[in-house]
């Protein structure tokens, strides 16, 4: 069992955390945010002092943050999991950044001898919650190998995608096929709902089809029953869908399915949509057609 820093405690962070703790390993926790901080103590892990002293305390560092801006901060700035962190410390970034701040940040933990990877996921809260993400993995086969076990206690498919900054290449490639479909289920129930028909027996009839996908049956039923809890948060899939068209432009990659279902997501966090679960993205097509799509009777 492994001595494992964690920073970064919020909707994901957490019950990640919590099965590391399940699966038997030490955890120095530590957030900027003291309740969160609290709450991760109550439920076993040790309380950091800070980015260094989490780093200090341990042999494996994972990190879960909003952006490559967090990334960065938390890892190379003051006080930070660089300059503590012992040579050979292995860092595991498991958030969602630009692959470009992914290898940016692996060459400055290698000059001091610090190893760093690329382990962002995809389930949302419920798979992190069980401990059944999927983790994509960017790494040598020798990180690889050393960081699988520890991951393995937070998803139940882990796959070595490439060299550093591959693993966030591929969850870019998630989240544009996890927008796309939900603005796609959006405008097809919108549709039926403003054709009279019910939008769950529309997902019922057509689930078992080619239509059919974990998407739709995770996606579909919080439309037409307007929960809009956030498992994912629009704003956070915008930040996605952002980091995506960036890597796209450096490689003359067109993307403009991804642009199109990002500049609806600005325009539902300009609505003060943002802080809404993904499945919210259907409000765009929704509010242009003036039809609101829910369960009737």
């Amino acid at each position: 069992m492994a001595t494992i820093g964690f920073i970064g405690l919020g909707i994901m962070g957490r019950p990640m955390l919590n099965n590391l703790l399940k699966a038997g390993h030490k955890v120095v926790a530590y957030g900027r945010t003291a309740a969160r901080l609290e709450a991760c103590v109550a439920d076993g892990a040790e309380r950091g002092l800070s980015n260094s002293d989490a780093a200090a305390r341990a042999e494996v560092v994972v990190t879960m943050l909003p952006d490559g801006p967090e990334v960065e901060e938390v890892v190379l700035g003051a006080s930070g999991v660089l300059e503590g962190a012992k040579a050979g410390t292995l860092i595991i970034d498991m958030s969602s950044i630009n692959p470009l701040v992914s290898q940016k940040i692996a060459r400055a933990c290698a000059a001091k001898g610090v190893d760093f990877i690329d382990a962002p996921v995809s389930g949302g809260e419920p798979k992190a919650i069980d401990g059944t993400l999927a983790i994509m993995v960017g790494a040598s086969a020798e990180l690889f190998a050393k960081a699988e076990p520890i991951l393995r206690a937070m998803g139940s498919s882990v796959t070595l995608t490439g060299p550093v900054g591959a693993g966030n290449t591929t969850k870019l490639a998630n989240q544009i096929m996890v927008a796309v479909n939900i603005a796609a289920m959006g405008e097809a129930l919108t549709l039926a709902s403003a054709c009279g028909l019910d939008p769950e027996v529309v997902f019922n009839a057509v689930k078992g089809g080619l239509a059919g996908s974990t998407v739709l049956n995770a996606k579909a039923p919080m439309l037409f029953n307007r929960n809009f809890k956030p498992g994912f948060k629009i704003k956070l899939h915008q930040k996605d869908l952002r980091n995506a068209l960036q890597t796209a432009e450096s490689r003359s990659v067109s993307l403009p399915l991804t642009a199109m279902v990002q500049q609806e997501m600005s325009a539902l966090m300009a609505d003060g949509k943002g802080e809404l679960d993904h499945a919210a993205i259907a409000q765009f097509v929704e509010a242009a057609s003036k039809v609101e799509v829910k369960k009737l009777g």
